[in-house]
């Protein structure tokens, strides 16, 4: 029998039913387990971390909107994480770690063979947990390094966090999607996000970044940080002069209706606009408007 899905959601979780999940873990009958803003003990959660251990098919674990809620919990995962290989993605968003929940993280997430996609948005994340971030992005032996990674709404991370990260992000060879929603950037801090210097003062240098550095990016998400209108008309004057050469050089999978109606449902959910494209080898997109409720990854469980 092929692994199945297990999505709860907001629901005070019964020993029975935790019972029923970790016998399920265990036989690695589930591919994907949600209990995103569920509620149970110390104890249950301590058991569901031990057969996410055992399982071999649990390609990804949604524990958003604060079930990950004590730094006792942050090490229950982490052990899960020591042994588990299977794991692809990772929701903790919505979970208050603060950096000190980040380091006893760090040592699993950097050496896990198989994860790729991360979502440490709304952790009360500051600048030492922004660091091992960044340790995270590259290839590294076995290691893929990260392909997908939300950072949203961690206002404690400074400017020079951000500058790190831009930097990161540049010599990572993996990074395709990075979510930064409704942190207050502002412009400054949004130019040194688009270039590896802390100087750079626009995200023209970006589009440089993206052509003559060996990265893979694909989509930026910026909405909600209080970029001025003139930076966001100077984006899209930029974005607008390689459409026409996107047009003609992406790939069929990633143009015409087909890629119009994979993002329609996230464009009529929150009335976004259509993506910018930008790209010489496929479609860079930056997003600044508003209106993002979640991160995006969360598409996939909802």
């Amino acid at each position: 029998m092929l692994p199945a899905s297990i999505q709860i959601t907001g629901e005070l979780l019964s020993a029975a039913e935790v019972q029923d999940i970790c016998e399920s873990l265990k036989e690695d009958g589930v591919r994907l387990l949600s209990v995103r803003g569920c509620q149970l003990s110390d104890r249950d959660f301590e058991r569901v971390c031990r057969s996410v251990a055992e399982s071999r098919s649990l390609a990804q674990l949604n524990l958003n909107l604060g079930v990950v809620s004590s730094i006792s919990r942050t090490r229950h995962l982490a052990d899960a994480l020591k042994t588990n290989r299977s794991l692809q993605t990772l929701f903790l968003h919505g979970s208050p770690l603060l950096d000190a929940g980040l380091v006893t993280l760090n040592p699993v997430l950097s050496t896990h063979p198989s994860l790729v996609c991360l979502d440490l948005g709304d952790c009360m994340l500051g600048d030492e947990a922004l660091a091992l971030v960044c340790g995270m992005l590259p290839p590294d032996g076995a290691k893929s390094g990260l392909r997908e990674l939300t950072l949203s709404a961690n206002p404690g991370i400074s400017s020079k966090g951000w500058a790190r990260l831009s930097i990161a992000v540049a010599h990572s060879s993996q990074l395709r999607v990075l979510n930064l929603d409704y942190n207050p950037l502002g412009d400054q801090i949004a130019a040194m996000l688009a270039v590896t210097v802390a100087s750079s003062r626009t995200l023209e240098v970006f589009l440089d970044m993206v052509e003559n550095y060996p990265t893979s990016l694909r989509v930026l998400v910026l909405a909600e940080n209080h970029i001025s209108p003139e930076l966001q008309q100077q984006i899209n004057d930029l974005l607008a002069e390689g459409e026409e050469d996107d047009d003609r050089e992406a790939p069929p999978l990633l143009r015409g209706p087909a890629y119009n109606k994979a993002l329609q449902p996230i464009r009529e959910k929150y009335q976004l606009p259509v993506w910018l494209p930008c790209s010489n080898s496929g479609p860079q997109m930056v997003m600044l408007t508003s209106g993002l409720g979640e991160s995006l990854l969360a598409e996939t469980e909802m």
